[in-house]
């Protein structure tokens, strides 16, 4: 007689709710457990931004899977719970519930115990091993609400950070009335997204809103009253400093995995403290499982490992290991294609697979309408591919960004080159599309480059 199987999560996010959703779904007799250290069950990460600027109405509008839908699902979930020990002899984990101690065997563990936000070294910025009052990091529904409670009309903010992120939550203090200034180290925003020619088409956009300091780092706080009254920055270049007073101030200077319990368990670490995982999720433990931020997993186009660090990556993992976990095979894609988009101000962003100055580009600006037909808007599409041609990654900055990204990424997945991909008959019509997109013709100027070189 089989014995049903004892699957347990760790972690409620987008990777760990939809872990044990699909386990459930795998496997309707197992046993599901799932151990959440916040307050809240599965919510979107990714809408904290739009719930603090107010498109979203309400912060609990982010809340995509209840309490009571676990329970109709028969999942055990418990919340504001703390695993702190896994004993891998035993297959047991032990866990904190106010006073309580909880134990609980598994059969399969998946981890899924995400990240925490990053915050660079500025002087000042902690008061007794805490953020000071006014300096807010965002990971959570509570760091929302302490964001949106800390908000002042027609006062000033700094982000710190202009990545994804940073210009999500630089629009949303901006729609709340505050001025907003943006501070990144690296020379150009969107570092880890766009090129710099790139990104500069977003700068010039976003910044009639918002004062942008790029090549700048922060390097103290001064406070007034227990309270933040202006932050320091410095030109990177000139080491010249100088002060912004501010009234609130948000890091968003990446994350960092949270992998303690996976490092005590004994499962193999990168250098950078992720998870190393394969295509099934499985790490290097026996029985267990990780998933979402905390991991690596490898590029598609380089097959070299990287952070998964995005949550439609997260739930396709999340997908994987509850599967298996609960009996069945399931196999992720031979890697990730970090296929990403945002907007901020109005303009469009996306990008997919990878984007080396060493290989042959094609950039082409162009409009998503024919140009005699009014309302068009401006897109720009960069396409990279190797020297023979072989389609490797793109950017796009503009109208409908994302699902001309999307198109090139189903191209990397297939293999194709740039001579089939600029004959790909994308559809036309006047208040539709023009009749040659801005993906084909970007082709066309790397196929007449790598003509010349031949």
């Amino acid at each position: 007689m089989n014995q049903e199987k004892d699957i347990v999560v760790i972690g409620c996010g987008a990777a760990g709710g939809t872990a044990a959703q699909f386990a459930r779904k795998t496997d309707r007799k197992s046993i599901i457990t799932v151990f959440e250290k916040g307050r809240y069950p599965q919510y979107s990460k990714c809408g904290l931004p739009y719930a603090i600027s107010g498109k979203i109405p309400r912060i609990e509008d982010l809340i995509e899977f209840s309490q009571d839908w676990f329970k109709k699902a028969n999942i055990n979930l418990l919340l504001e719970t703390t695993v702190e020990k896994i004993d891998t002899n035993k297959n047991i984990i032990t866990a904190k519930k106010g006073n309580e101690t909880i134990e609980k065997s598994y059969s399969s563990l998946i981890i899924a115990s995400g990240a925490k936000p990053c915050v660079p070294p500025i002087k000042g910025v902690y008061e007794n091993e805490k953020l000071m009052k006014g300096i807010h990091v965002l990971r959570t529904i509570d760091d929302a609400r302490n964001i949106s409670s800390s908000i002042i009309k027609n006062k000033t903010s700094v982000v710190i950070g202009a990545g994804l992120i940073g210009l999500e939550l630089a629009e949303s203090l901006f729609n709340k009335d505050m001025k907003v200034i943006v501070v990144e180290a690296l020379p150009s925003i969107l570092p880890n997204t766009l090129d710099e020619d790139m990104s500069n088409l977003v700068f010039e956009k976003i910044s009639s809103n918002i004062k942008i300091f790029t090549n700048h780092i922060a390097t103290r706080i001064e406070s007034q009253s227990d309270r933040i009254k202006s932050i320091f920055i410095k030109n990177r270049e000139t080491n010249e400093e100088f002060e912004i007073k501010t009234d609130l101030l948000v890091i968003a200077t990446g994350l960092k995995p949270d992998t303690h319990l996976a490092d005590l368990a004994g499962c193999k670490l990168n250098e950078k403290g992720y998870i190393v995982v394969d295509n099934k999720c499985k790490t290097t433990v026996k029985d267990i499982y990780a998933i979402g931020d905390c991991t690596e997993f490898k590029d598609f186009v380089t097959k070299k490992p990287i952070p998964v660090g995005l949550g439609s990556i997260a739930v396709r993992q999340g997908i994987a290991a509850g599967i298996n976990a609960a009996g069945g095979n399931h196999l992720l894609l031979d890697g990730v294609l970090q296929t990403c988009t945002s907007e901020f101000f109005e303009i469009e962003i996306a990008s997919v697979g990878i984007c080396d100055k060493n290989l042959v580009s094609g950039k082409f600006n162009g409009s998503t309408l024919p140009n005699y037909y009014p309302g068009g808007k401006p897109i720009t599409i960069k396409i990279y591919a190797s020297d023979k041609g072989k389609i490797l990654g793109a950017q796009a900055v503009g109208g409908n960004a994302a699902q001309r990204i999307n198109t090139i990424g189903v191209a990397i997945l297939g293999g194709l080159d740039v001579e089939t991909f600029k004959k790909f008959e994308t559809a036309y019509a006047p208040p539709i599309a023009p009749t040659l997109d801005a993906v084909t013709l970007a082709c066309d100027i790397i196929s007449a480059k790598l003509s010349r070189r031949r």
